[in-house]
């Protein structure tokens, strides 16, 4: 990671959230995901998170787009990194990952299908990277839009 574009990224999230009113610190770490090295930019805010994470962490995605378009704005590079807040995403992520594991052993065990709930494009990604390797089970995306979910199906059952 080049580390004028981390203090570049540092910069701007502080900027953005002092102009917001939200006093904060903003730690920057690289993090392997999906077998890529990944910058991530945490913030570290006390009460105020669920303000900057929204429901079901919308202001956090938006946050993150506004922060990539200011960022990019100040150097040549076209950096790219993930924002969280409070390692938000983080938890939600794991969360979703060791949801897909409950339901697969379910789907494995009572020899059927079983269908999660809808959920983002990452989130689906999340768990098709998850499952990929694993012999037991298949992954398959349903539905259209925001109403797109994950079928787990058992091996048995293709």
């Amino acid at each position: 990671m080049n580390e004028d574009n981390s203090e570049i990224i540092q910069k701007s999230v502080k900027e953005i959230l002092s102009l917001m009113g939200f006093t904060c610190q903003v730690e920057i770490k690289t993090e392997t995901i999906d077998d890529q090295e990944s910058i991530v930019c945490n913030v570290l805010i006390g009460e105020d998170s669920n303000f900057l994470i929204g429901q079901h962490g919308i202001n956090l995605q938006s946050l993150q787009h506004i922060a990539r378009l200011i960022t990019r704005k100040k150097t040549d590079d076209r950096i790219k990194f993930i924002l969280d807040v409070n390692s938000y995403r983080q938890q939600k992520n794991q969360g979703i990952i060791e949801q897909a594991r409950e339901l697969a052993k379910q789907a494995i065990s009572e020899k059927k299908a079983i269908v999660m709930r809808p959920m983002s494009a990452y989130e689906r990604r999340l768990v098709h990277m998850e499952f990929s390797g694993d012999d037991n089970i298949s992954t398959e995306s349903i539905g259209e839009g925001d109403e797109k979910k994950i079928v787990l199906k058992p091996s048995s059952e293709i």
